[in-house]
């Protein structure tokens, strides 16, 4: 699935097609460059599964978790700040990933190798006139 984004409300679309993949494959892997948009497109998700908490980067706490009305939890990740792959076991990452639960994983090549094997990967990129690309792979 390919989608375009200019402003945060383009995002609405891809986070309703990405809301439906996530019930099949909980865990989502977020890969581009800083700045691309992967944590604004993940409150955007957060927004259309009815969560109501402030979402924002985890950059310092790594993890939060977010729960809407319904008792759904989302866990958000930002691995930029590891330095070891293993650091994300010593937190209970797989924990995460295999509770069934939603994962959002920004930053995943951090620790590549203790992601599920079948997840979405959700590639963003900048494109020349300032309009993001969104691309789904599901594995």
């Amino acid at each position: 699935m390919h989608f375009l984004a200019n402003t945060p409300e383009d995002l609405r679309p891809a986070a309703a097609a990405l809301a439906q993949l996530l019930a099949d494959r909980p865990v989502a892997a977020f890969y581009g460059n800083m700045g691309v948009g992967k944590t604004t497109f993940i409150k955007v998700l957060c927004r259309h599964l009815n969560i109501a908490d402030t979402v924002n980067s985890p950059s310092f706490a790594i993890i939060n978790e977010y729960q809407n009305g319904e008792g759904q939890q989302v866990f958000h990740f930002d691995l930029y700040r590891l330095k070891e792959p293993e650091e994300l076991l010593d937190m209970g990452g797989e924990d995460y990933f295999y509770s069934g639960h939603i994962c959002l994983v920004e930053w995943p090549e951090k620790a590549a190798d203790y992601l599920p094997e079948n997840r979405i990967n959700v590639s963003m990129e900048e494109l020349p006139d300032g309009s993001r690309s969104i691309r789904f792979e599901l594995l």
